[in-house]
């Protein structure tokens, strides 16, 4: 099978795949979805990542009948996050069919989501403590309830939830289909699948067909008490445009972000102490990209879709296999590689091992520049420097390119061009408001990306927002170079500002 057409689906939710950019079904959605057209159980051993989300929202949205108003579907999630992000990913899924998805979760108001259950609700995504609690109350009915998908076992597992689940399984029909997608089968969770599904198929992929391929993955031997110092090379060296640092526990989590806020970065932690509200603020700013650097615990590696992630550090070895599996998943996303870096003590060798083993690949020794064997096998060749551009900085500087302008110390070369070339409109933010006037704009742009005052046209500073043109071969560039930096009182957000 080589296109989602082949497995069976009707002609709305195609295209609504079409209009959201699937082509070719995933390995777990060309083994998953066509059991599950047929009503049949289905555990999918998988890690995130893999598009399992698809795997199960496909079907759920050929199944859903609109004219329907009861609730025939329901996914349980152990996170808020996820529980948002598979909610999304339904709706676009049964878009064309006016399937209606519904999110239940704590941390938000209990009232909304009962008055959202009152009227059509054929799909309910929720955290399982919500979800109990709202069936607890008589505002969840599942008498039509034919379709049961348990998303991230083994997380719940990790958290306490498995007696909660089964406790809300055992309020569905006995007839209901059921659907259970974990990254491991621990014995807990292979009983679950054993007392509540049916003869069912086992649909099962491997971790290095999901990230391996897509991720550069990199060892860096260091002492324990050498590791902020090591962190510290690690970001000079490999500027990414944003990166999570994965720590083990919640102390080691904000000591790691207060060393790191102190020398000046702009980063944010994310663990479970922290509020719903604090955790939700987080995610925003990172996900907006106005955050390049988040310090977190595994809270943050489970179902978090962030395709702007390009670097994964490994502060702290995981503590399994999987876990790291899970970890690097962050990045290389979308078809887009990322960089993968692992902080291994001396201790710790053992640990690397069994990862490696896991991964079926060693990892890379880093350095500054370090690139993977298959990496440099595939890239293509740079084309020559002009004279005039690499004469601008010496042996020790980042020699920037006519399209990509960042060095990180002296002068950057003022690049010319036609007034008639073509441009493209950037979004800035904050605007007016905050005291931001086309000057600081120009001064911001000029200094972030070496481009000359001539290239930056159409300046606009709204109360919230500016607009501004720069020529179209450097705009991708210009965003990336400016968002982040500060400009008169205030520190720019920027994006492309696309038809």
């Amino acid at each position: 099978m080589t296109a989602f057409a082949d497995l069976g689906l009707s002609a709305p939710v195609l295209e609504a795949l079409r209009d959201i950019g699937y082509e070719k079904p995933s390995p777990i959605q060309e083994q998953g979805i066509p059991p599950m057209l047929e009503g049949r159980d289905v555990i999918g051993q998988a890690q995130t990542g893999s598009g399992k989300t698809c795997a199960f929202g496909v079907p759920i949205c050929e199944y859903v009948d609109p004219s329907d108003p009861d609730t025939q579907a329901l996914v349980l999630t152990p996170t808020r996050e996820l529980c948002i992000q598979v909610t999304q990913a339904i709706r676009s899924f049964g878009v064309k069919k006016d399937v209606e998805v519904v999110a239940t979760f704590g941390g938000a108001p209990i009232r909304d989501q009962i008055s959202r259950l009152r009227k059509d609700a054929h799909v309910v995504v929720g955290t399982v403590g919500r979800v109990l609690d709202l069936i607890d109350r008589g505002a969840l009915q599942l008498g039509s309830c034919r379709f049961v998908v348990l998303d991230e076992a083994d997380e719940m597992l990790d958290l306490g939830f498995l007696e909660d689940v089964e406790k809300i399984l055992r309020r569905t029909p006995n007839g209901r289909q059921t659907a259970l997608f974990s990254a491991t089968m621990a014995p807990p969770i292979r009983k679950l699948a054993d007392n509540f599904l049916y003869d069912p198929v086992h649909v099962k992929v491997k971790a290095d067909t999901l990230t391996v391929d897509t991720v550069e993955q990199f060892r860096v031997e260091v002492s324990a008490k050498d590791k902020p110092a090591k962190l510290a090379e690690v970001i000079e060296a490999e500027r990414p445009r944003q990166a999570i640092v994965f720590c083990r526990t919640k102390i080691g989590t904000d000591r790691l972000f207060r060393l790191l806020k102190d020398r000046g970065n702009n980063v944010r932690a994310l663990h479970g102490d922290l509020s719903q509200g604090q955790r939700d603020g987080v995610m925003l700013a990172f996900k907006g990209g106005r955050v390049p650097l988040l310090v977190a615990t595994d809270v943050a590696a489970r179902g978090l879709d962030i395709s702007t992630v390009t670097h994964v550090v490994n502060y702290d070895v995981p503590r399994s296999p999987d876990t790291y599996v899970h970890r690097i998943g962050r990045t290389g996303r979308a078809g887009a590689s990322g960089r993968a870096i692992t902080f291994v003590e001396p201790k710790q060798q053992r640990e690397r091992e069994a990862i490696e083993e896991h991964i079926g690949m060693t990892m890379t020794p880093w350095a500054p520049g370090a690139t993977t064997k298959a990496a440099k096998a595939a890239e293509p060749t740079p084309p020559s420097e002009p004279a005039d551009v690499a004469a601008e900085g010496g042996e020790d500087e980042e020699r920037p390119t006519p399209r990509r302008v960042r060095g990180r110390r002296g002068r950057k070369p003022q690049l010319h061009h036609a007034a008639d070339e073509a441009g493209t409109r950037i979004l800035l933010v904050p605007g007016a408001v905050d005291g931001l006037s086309v000057r600081d704009v120009v001064e911001a742009l000029t200094e972030a990306t070496g481009l000359d005052g001539e290239a930056i046209r159409e300046v606009r500073v709204l109360d919230r927002f500016v607009l501004a043109t720069v020529p179209a071969a450097d705009a991708a560039a210009a965003v990336e170079a400016v968002d982040g930096h500060r400009a008169g009182p205030v520190e720019l957000g920027a994006e492309l500002l696309l038809p």
